[in-house]
């Protein structure tokens, strides 16, 4: 069975399957500040969704995370190791991309058991 939360015409923000909670990838919904408060931002949407879901980032198996400049990594970094469980920490995975709008600094997907 498959569950989906706020489905669109391209996509679910948030899909239930086998024991696992699949997050789209995400961008910040407050765009004009830097690499560290779009990610906080991002996280904060992770931690709704995920309970959406029924579960929460302790959970978290993996993250692929998407910078417009890998030089923002240890900005990035800053933000994520204040909010990741440090006993608890995903499969991880961090790449400089280009992104959908210019504004967009950061996006995170993440996929947790539920």
């Amino acid at each position: 069975m498959i569950t989906r939360h706020e489905v669109t015409g391209r996509l679910s923000k948030v899909l239930i399957a086998n024991g696992f909670a699949f997050l789209s990838g995400l961008t910040a919904k407050d765009r004009s500040g830097g690499v560290r408060e779009q990610t906080a931002d991002i996280l904060a949407q992770i931690d709704s969704y995920l309970a959406m879901a029924g579960t929460d980032r302790t959970r978290l198996v993996t993250a692929n995370i998407w910078l417009k400049d890998v030089g923002t990594f240890n900005e990035m970094n800053a933000v994520w190791e204040t909010w990741v469980d440090p006993e608890q920490p995903p499969a991880r995975a961090t790449v400089e991309a280009r992104l959908a709008a210019d504004d967009i600094l950061v996006e995170v997907q993440v996929q947790a058991l539920v």
